[in-house]
């Protein structure tokens, strides 16, 4: 049978490239998008719900599908304040967890960050431990959470000066090997490939996926 996926963030770097595959993968039929805005010229396989993310909760009867892919998440340059950075960076994937355990999805994948400890005393790790954390709490049967070091791409909102720091570290990549390879940069594009890959396997045992890891699965197509 066919299935059904559900994205949030799919107007971000890396749910934009997950929509894009999503989009041409015959074993999908219905993909439903959770987000603050409409994508216009999408074809009729997709379906939006536009709302406040938030408030995500509104949404708990079309809520329903086979597997949940959460890309969502800020920085802190653009929402320097932290109580809504732990809105969104925490709060959105934790209630798309819950909404996924009690609407009986089995397979939730999420988008966390290297550095993410739920111990840590810096805010942003902590944030993104502890929504971790929360996620596993909720017990879905397949979960997946990836830990992606710096993502690479093309972003609208990208200055000058970080596309200057992403090219400086981009040089200095190959002296990346043995424990460091966890720290190279990794695409977004490999980061939708491996969740995509991630929700159509059995074999994987994992919960946490390190950056390295992510770039050997994605290479599993």
């Amino acid at each position: 049978m066919k299935k059904t996926a559900i994205i949030l963030g799919a107007s971000g770097l890396t749910g934009g490239f997950l929509l894009e595959k999503l989009l041409v993968d015959d074993r999908y039929e219905t993909i439903k998008l959770f987000s603050r805005s409409r994508i216009e010229g999408l074809p009729r396989k997709v379906q939006q719900y536009i709302g406040n993310l938030l408030e995500l909760e509104q949404f708990k009867d079309e809520f329903t599908a086979d597997e949940v892919y959460c890309c969502i998440g800020t920085t802190a340059k653009k929402t320097p304040d932290k109580a809504m950075y732990k809105k969104i960076d925490y709060g959105i994937p934790v209630a798309a967890a819950k909404l996924a355990k009690e609407n009986g999805i089995a397979t939730y994948l999420v988008v966390s960050a290297m550095g993410a400890n739920k111990n840590s005393s810096v805010f942003y790790n902590k944030t993104k431990g502890e929504m971790e954390q929360a996620v596993v709490d909720q017990a879905i049967p397949n979960t997946s959470i990836l830990r992606p070091s710096l993502i690479g791409g093309e972003r609208e909102e990208q200055r000058a000066l970080e596309k200057i720091g992403l090219s400086v570290f981009k040089a200095i990549q190959p002296l990346f090997i043995g424990p460091l390879k966890k720290y190279k940069i990794i695409n977004a594009e490999s980061i939708a490939q491996a969740m995509l890959n991630l929700a159509n396997t059995t074999s994987n045992t994992d919960v946490i996926i390190m950056s390295n890891d992510i770039e050997q699965l994605a290479k599993r197509n």
